[in-house]
């Protein structure tokens, strides 16, 4: 099974969408490994003059965690009908190289209110030549729940059950037989 990077597109401390990822990862099949990527609020704002030579140290840990990842996975909360700007801010770090050429990726969900986020999040990364998993979305409805909510409904069994189904399905698809 190979290894995945968790991106959440939520900088909140009590984050849905990285609370999701890091039960995705807890979750995970035997042999299966996630590594939540957490530098999104580090990034400098993409500027193409600080490509190459200049990128910056956290763009360019960004950049290598993606290449040398066997897929990505992204949780994306929506705002104002779109992707947030750090999210966003990231993916724009990787349109030149060939991080993300090819490279498995899959949307989850945790919030059944994004779907406007959701079409935007795949269209960018189809364009980036991601190459995205449209097989059946995990989705567990976690909006407007505090954290002892949202560790009790992930934490439920069938919850457990999807995630690593979902992560199965997905590592199939990175990597098939």
């Amino acid at each position: 099974m190979p290894k995945f990077l968790a991106i959440s597109g939520s900088l909140r401390a009590a984050s849905t969408n990285t609370a999701l990822l890091g039960a995705l990862a807890r979750n995970a099949p035997p042999g299966c490994d996630i590594a939540l990527y957490d530098g999104l609020a580090r990034l400098p704002v993409f500027n193409p003059d600080d490509e190459g030579e200049r990128t910056p140290a956290e763009a360019a840990s960004l950049i290598e965690a993606v290449s040398t990842a066997g897929g990505v996975i992204v949780s994306c909360p929506e705002y104002a009908h779109g992707v947030p700007g750090g999210l966003k801010n990231a993916l724009d770090w990787l349109v030149s190289r060939d991080a993300a050429v090819g490279k498995p990726a899959m949307l989850v969900h945790a919030s059944p209110r994004s779907a406007y986020a959701r079409a935007a999040l795949a269209e960018i990364m189809r364009t980036m030549s991601f190459a995205l998993y449209e097989g059946e979305t995990l989705e567990i409805a976690l909006i407007g729940r505090k954290p002892p909510e949202v560790a009790e409904i992930l934490a439920e069994a069938a919850n457990a059950a999807a995630m690593r189904d979902a992560l199965s399905r997905f590592a199939g698809f990175a990597i098939p037989r």
